[in-house]
């Protein structure tokens, strides 16, 4: 394969109706890079929000969106054979903890079917790095903290969450078998504006405005890393731009989870911050002036009691770390919630 230079081609985005994919392909737009988007614009949540996001991202000179989904592999490799991309970017998946619990198939379509059908597409183009959204999910039963990707991850305890760790499994195969740059960041709790309507913040917010209770599970006794959207973005980019590489000390006598003797990566993108889900309602409630009325309930099937990611290898691969306060980053997005929906 030859040498990448994934910065000088078109940058693929998958997801760029969702949240971080909009995030992510505004900034690389505003960079000056070619992007090519792929998002099907679901009904998971409220489309005219996605609708909204790709209308502003539609705002920049040559972007385009294909409205595909990335189990329909036919579509997909044409989108592919058309723009050939130096560098794909597949934040694209079905998310949400709660509703794997409901609805199972729509995250082996999405997260087990569309990956394969990504890592076929950027095997038969030969695409210099291909770099996917994995989970602090993955993380499951573990308690030991801060989370490490040196850690061991084989208990999940979703079906999001499994199949997060399968396009770990899954790209790994495809980095040792075809020489294919991967690299799958592990997000933790990513909040700001645009935001996902199903997360905490989003309805805590909501809640508030209108008067209602907001639901405060296992009794607000959790913990979670919450890390800014624009936090997020400069490590996909960092990364993007430092295509993996064979790690000369990996042993497989003792295996190192997050290397490997073929050019494949694993890292955390985190605030390495824990805060208690009280003190985020408490910081909600000062940015937006109004106390919340809470209804304390048990934990939720899937849900774990804390994440607070090691970031140690990011810093040192990339040189970068996230430094967004939590009262920084909730009051950037009230701002934006109350110029968006009022109130």
């Amino acid at each position: 394969m030859l040498e990448a230079t994934p910065s000088d081609g078109v940058h693929l985005v998958t997801g760029t109706a969702g949240f971080i994919g909009f995030h992510l392909a505004e900034r690389l737009l505003q960079d000056g890079r070619r992007v090519v988007g792929v998002d099907n614009v679901n009904d998971y949540y409220d489309p005219s929000l996605k609708e909204a996001r790709l209308q502003r991202l539609g705002n920049h000179r040559g972007f385009v969106n294909h409205r595909i989904g990335l189990q329909d592999r036919d579509a997909l490799m044409a989108v592919f054979d058309d723009c050939k991309p130096s560098a794909v970017m597949n934040l694209a998946a079905q998310a949400g903890v709660r509703y794997s619990l409901e609805n199972p198939q729509a995250y082996i379509d999405s997260n087990i079917v569309g990956f394969a059908n990504i890592l076929e597409a950027c095997r038969k183009h030969e695409v210099g790095h291909l770099v996917y959204a994995s989970s602090s999910s993955v993380y499951g039963l573990n308690t030991k903290m801060p989370f490490s990707v040196g850690d061991t991850v084989d208990h999940p305890i979703s079906l999001y969450a499994a199949s997060k760790k399968s396009n770990e499994l899954m790209a790994h195969t495809y980095s040792h078998l075809y020489g294919i740059p991967t690299t799958g960041l592990r997000f933790f709790t990513v909040y700001g504006p645009w935001g996902r309507p199903d997360m905490a913040l989003f309805l805590f917010t909501r809640a508030i405005l209108a008067g209602e209770p907001i639901k405060v599970f296992n009794n607000g006794q959790m913990r979670r890393d919450f890390t800014y959207v624009d936090d997020i973005v400069e490590g996909v980019i960092r990364v993007t731009d430092r295509p993996a590489r064979s790690d000369p000390n990996w042993s497989s006598g003792h295996p190192h989870p997050a290397s490997s003797s073929a050019p494949y990566r694993l890292q955390n993108i985190g605030n390495n911050n824990p805060v208690e889900l009280m003190h985020l309602i408490a910081v909600l409630e000062d940015a937006l002036g109004k106390k919340a009325k809470k209804e304390m309930l048990p934990i939720q099937p899937g849900d774990v009691l804390a994440t607070y990611a090691d970031i140690d290898p990011l810093i040192a691969d990339v040189g970068f770390k996230p430094e967004t306060s939590i009262e920084d980053g909730v009051a950037k997005f009230v701002e934006w919630y109350r110029g968006y929906y009022g109130g």
